[in-house]
């Protein structure tokens, strides 16, 4: 089965065999885009068999087939020039990189993780190796060559297989390698994570011994706490009984009793009830003491039953198996329930399907696409043809970006945080967001370049400080480079003891939830802790230049007292507006009382009225063609109950026919249309004809 929940991701193989491949298996089940990098003769399990009967070329050998499956192919002679360039233009695309090479293979190639990364820093470079990579730990053991079986034996688990110890076993499948590959998929997913964050890949690498000492760890413990040395324990557990195979009249089964419970249970099923209060068997410790006694009680009674008959017996009751073979799987409903026998159509429809083990892991989003086939030995040499090398922006196109990315307006913020050793930083952004209103998040973004960059990649926590217009000298200091920025600004510690700009409009303490790369920025998501607020007006930021974002209410107030201009207010209630109702039903928006025609007049009669006014834009200027009256309308928000003469109307049922001032049904009716879509703009012209200029979204988090 494959979903596609890794889709995107491009991974160039070079492994071969059975690590690596099991490894970008896993991958490639899931989305990403896998390139298998192959010489002239390709990899060398193509030609391992088993072969079908169907393909008397012996194309496709089963051993390929199971673990390349979904996988692309590209031909390259990694030692001429020409296949070393076009592997590097590959590798400057790609975000993995996989190889099961022994050390210095690649060094002498000329392609070693350093090489790579200088052209492309998020790579991440995964190694599996026999016995690690000297970048991590260098092994005496380091140029040994290794296979499945000898990372089995020395790491411990062939000591621990097996009847006795006198005859260690190799577990069937090769564990060496395929836990090692296992292990190489998460650690390639942890390194992608971070790569995300901070857009610095790494060199990843696993040796096989070292997986197989962690697969065995129960030795580890037990030879440190008891002094023994593990040795093979057959198909029992030191330490636990009855729990182990057990034998039947047509194969074996499997019991895992554990907890008491379990085995009173089991007791009744056998028909000897008696054994539950055998002081024997009473305890988990009593049962281990005397193991070989229950063990043999339980394997003379299982014995005299057939697989069928203790699997109606002991299925769904006590922790039971049967022991299968891929005979027993094939025809098992849980397996075709599950669906992990899948089958793969070749590149010939006139050849039988495939059937491989298909992969376990299930993702409640994804569904289950049928697993494409394997590749042929370079099907996708033509990739090759669709590299292109990334040219430079030049000076010219990067202003020119520059000035497009400065064509709307900001406002001004003062990013905060300390270093490891307490040392406060900060900087000057205009690019910053909320994102999220639960949980509360902030963005802001981070230039690489900048000299704090680093301490907010690695600080917990930092703060967001939303500058006033009469800020515009801290916006440039904290623009600056200067090292006395926290010596000049007047500063006070937050909780989580972040730097808080005094004077600031508002202020956030967050805690660093997520970093991402972008570029040449990173994007910092932070999860608001606490927040405090003031009064005053924002600055503003516009084509390199500050400007106040408000009201402008001194402008407006002496309009309205010397050239005949009279103010009035759209006031929302979440999805209902606020508007006075005369005796005949008529309907207009909110004006301040004659003598008092000024916005603070405007907001001083709404509160007396008991009301909760807040006013954030302007909205709507216009001229009255008839009288020549100018008017200024506001938006903002209220609440409270309102008075008798006013009324709160929903937006979808606005009675327009009830409002006569034809200026402001049009301008209503206009709200209305904006309010379903949360852009809005400022009109400007007459009664009849004008031009609304569009604003940024404007949002209000209340967290």
């Amino acid at each position: 089965m494959s979903t596609q929940i890794l889709k995107g991701l491009r991974v160039l193989d070079l492994s071969r065999m059975l690590s690596g491949p099991y490894c970008t298996m896993h991958l490639a089940d899931h989305g990403a885009e896998v390139i298998k990098i192959e010489g002239a003769d390709g990899d060398t399990s193509r030609g391992n068999g088993p072969f079908s009967d169907d393909d008397p070329s012996q194309d496709w050998a089963g051993y390929f087939i199971s673990l390349n499956r979904g996988k692309k192919s590209i031909q390259l002679d990694l030692k001429s020039p020409d296949g070393k360039a076009n592997f590097r233009k590959l590798a400057a695309t790609a975000d993995v990189i996989v190889e099961n090479f022994r050390p210095g293979v690649m060094e002498r190639l000329g392609l070693a993780y350093e090489t790579l990364a200088a052209d492309n820093p998020k790579l991440v470079y995964a190694a599996i190796r026999g016995f690690g990579d000297p970048r991590t730990g260098q092994s005496p053991y380091s140029d040994w060559p290794s296979y499945d079986v000898v990372a089995q034996a020395m790491g411990g688990l062939m000591a621990m297989t097996g009847p006795d110890a006198a005859t260690p076993t190799k577990t069937g499948p090769g564990v060496g390698d395929i836990f090692a590959g296992m292990m190489m998929a998460f650690g390639i997913m942890a390194a992608l994570r971070e790569a995300e964050a901070t857009g610095k890949g790494q060199f990843v690498d696993v040796a096989m011994y070292d997986a197989m000492i962690s697969l065995c760890e129960r030795m580890v413990y037990l030879h440190d706490m008891t002094g023994n040395v593990p040795g093979p324990e057959g198909n029992g557990h030191p330490f636990l009984a009855p729990f182990g195979l057990f034998p039947a009249k047509d194969g074996h089964i499997a019991l895992g009793i554990v907890d008491d419970t379990f085995w009173q249970r089991l007791a009744n099923l056998m028909g000897l009830p008696a054994l539950q209060e055998d002081p024997r068997f009473a305890s988990r410790a009593a049962r281990a003491e005397n193991s070989t006694k229950l063990n043999s009680i339980v394997a003379d009674w299982s014995n005299a039953h057939t697989k069928a008959e203790l699997t109606a017996l002991l299925g769904g009751e006590v922790p039971y198996g049967p022991l299968n073979t891929i005979a027993d799987i094939v025809n098992d409903p849980h397996v075709i329930a599950r669906g992990m026998l899948s089958t793969i159509q070749g590149p010939d429809p006139l050849q039988k399907p495939w059937t491989v083990a298909a992969n376990p892991l299930r993702f409640g989003a994804y569904g289950n696409s049928p697993l494409a086939s394997p590749p042929a030995l370079g099907a996708d040499n033509d990739l090759l043809n669709t590299l292109v090398t990334p040219n430079e922006m030049d000076a010219d196109a990067k202003r020119a970006l520059r000035n497009a990315f400065g064509s709307f307006a900001t406002g001004v913020t003062v990013v905060t945080t300390r270093q490891a050793d307490g040392t406060p930083r900060g900087f000057t952004a205009n690019s910053f967001t909320s994102v999220s209103l639960d949980p509360p998040l902030l963005l802001v973004c981070i230039a690489k370049s900048a000299q704090s960059c680093e301490a907010f990649e690695q600080s917990e926590h930092f703060a967001i400080n939303i500058l006033a217009d009469t800020q515009k000298e801290i916006s440039g200091l904290f623009a600056s480079q200067s090292s006395e920025k926290f010596n000049i600004a007047k500063w006070s510690a937050n909780a989580q003891n972040m730097p808080l700009i005094e004077g600031s409009l508002t202020n956030f303490g967050c805690a660093r939830e997520r970093l991402v790369d972008a570029g040449d920025h990173l994007i910092l998501i932070g999860r608001v802790l606490n927040f405090e607020t003031h009064e005053g007006a924002p600055l503003g930021y516009y084509k390199g230049a500050y400007f106040d974002v408000g009201l402008d209410t001194a402008l407006a107030d002496a309009a309205a007292k010397t050239m005949g201009v009279s103010l009035g207010a759209v006031l929302a209630r979440g999805e209902h507006v606020l508007l006075l109702e005369n005796a005949k039903g008529e309907l207009s928006v909110p004006t301040p009382p004659p003598e008092a025609n000024t916005v603070d007049g405007l907001v001083g009669h709404l509160k007396g009225l008991g009301l909760t006014p807040a006013l954030d834009h302007l909205y709507a200027i216009y001229q009255n063609t008839q009288s020549g009256q100018q008017r200024l309308i506001y938006h903002g928000v209220v609440d409270g109950d309102p008075p008798e003469n006013m009324r709160y109307f929903n937006l979808c049922t606005l009675p327009f026919d009830r409002i006569m001032d034809d200026a402001e049904r049009s301008m209503l009716q206009r709200y209305a249309r904006e309010n379903r879509h949360g852009t809005f703009g400022i009109y400007h012209g007459t009664e009849v004809k004008g031009v609304v200029h569009t604003l940024a979204g404007h949002q209000e988090y209340h967290i």
